[in-house]
């Protein structure tokens, strides 16, 4: 069951973004499969990527189309087209070539996803037969459908919406993701697409999406599997009256921080609705001697299988996490100085449990669905926040079962 579900926010239109989904039955015909995102001419478009090696064909493609000025989105759930060799890269180029006859573009201006099983053929041929039906179905009001198109093992939509002002104009910024198994972004079966009317070019727009990426979707982890088809995409249409953003002005802080604000949103529901999921634990690592030392420290805590099922029993097993924390990779670490924390209780300090802790306080924090536990290094002044969730039966269930 979802940690904290929200419901799915009423989104407005973005100017320029349009959205249509329909079902292909690439595996299931319940529910739509397939999107279709339609970006006015002029549109700027910026993406990052996963880093396993073992990239899915529709990464490859994307990132190589992304350098056409892109128009179209095409997505496809059910089926990762991943692990598929050659085959898999003309596949995902057919349907790229598919949008291309249907809206009378060009190929290289489409970008391809996938997300589902690695390892199978992409049914090429019920992708093509339904594109007409997604393009039909195009409007700016689409957000909720395409969300839930996307969605695998997802058990509820992922939403965020937000708008900031800019000289009194407004500037919305529309967000969905999809995501709850294999999450351990590093771009960085995780996916994310976010629009804007904002008027912004597109080396900028890059640098703001590979800012916020670091700092949201790459400061998460469900199991410590980074997918092979991870993949972040920030759309401007370029539709607002508002003045075009630029490198170093107060407008484009203003709107750094909002698309930040956006990821780290799409991040959190990403890991609220981690498969099997009951907890939600911000790990946060202070007094850390630089970034990538706090994040290591965190990444060791969140990844412990043991720290995992120990939150899932709501058991104060503390020990299991300061064993994480000593197999970090902290060189010179000063144990002494290390504190511990569940919310506000130290457990830990002086390199042994503290003086003042009690089961019972531990036990208090750890019945609770969402806890933080903070680790002071007490070696410098770098923080750092890594989100995770618990281990349960149902995460072993639900993988278990994946393909049947």
């Amino acid at each position: 069951m979802a940690v904290g579900q929200t419901p799915f926010p009423n989104m407005p239109e973005i100017p320029g973004i349009k959205l249509g989904t329909t079902n292909a039955g690439i595996k299931q015909t319940v529910r739509d499969d397939l999107l279709l995102i339609a970006l006015v001419e002029g549109a700027t478009c910026a993406a990052v990527f996963t880093q396993n090696a073992f990239c899915a064909a529709p990464v490859l493609v994307a990132r190589e189309n992304l350098k056409h000025q892109p128009r179209w989105l095409l997505v496809n759930s059910g089926n990762a087209n991943a692990g598929t060799g050659l085959q898999g890269y003309e596949d995902a180029n057919s349907t790229c070539h598919e949008v291309a006859v249907e809206t009378g573009g060009k190929a290289n201006q489409v970008l391809p996803f996938s997300t589902g099983v690695i390892g199978q053929q992409l049914r090429v041929d019920k992708i093509k037969a339904a594109i007409p039906s997604a393009y039909q179905a195009l409007n700016q009001l689409g957000w909720d459908k395409a969300a839930r198109a996307i969605m695998t093992t997802d058990t509820f939509p992922k939403g965020v919406s937000k708008v900031i002002t800019l000289d009194g104009h407004p500037i919305t910024i529309n967000g969905i993701s999809k995501g709850a198994g294999m999450i351990q972004p590093d771009m960085a079966t995780m996916l994310a697409f976010i629009a804007t009317d904002a008027n912004i070019a597109q080396p900028l727009l890059q640098s703001c999406l590979a800012a916020a990426v670091e700092q949201s979707f790459n400061r998460i982890t469900v199991d410590g599997d980074t997918s092979t088809n991870d993949a972040c995409v920030l759309m401007a249409s370029g539709s607002t009256s508002a003045p075009e953003i630029t490198a170093g002005s107060e407008h484009y802080e203003i709107f750094a921080d909002a698309i930040m604000a956006v990821c780290k949103q799409l991040a959190e529901l990403i890991i609220r609705d981690g498969e099997g999921a009951t907890k939600l634990m911000r790990i946060v690592v202070e007094q850390a001697q630089t970034d990538e030392e706090a994040v290591r420290v965190g990444k060791t805590i969140a990844h412990s299988p043991l720290v995992k099922t120990a939150f899932f029993a709501s058991d104060p097993n503390w020990g299991r996490i300061l064993a994480a924390v000593g197999r970090a990779g902290v060189e010179n670490m000063v144990l002494e100085d290390v504190q511990l924390f569940l919310d506000d209780v130290c457990i830990v300090r002086n390199g042994g449990c503290a003086d003042d802790y009690t089961e019972a306080a531990g036990q208090r924090v750890m019945d609770q669905e969402e806890i933080t536990v903070t680790v002071k290094l007490g070696r410098g002044k770098a923080v750092q926040e890594v989100l995770t969730c618990d281990f349960s039966y149902d995460y072993v269930k639900i993988n278990a079962e994946y393909r049947t």
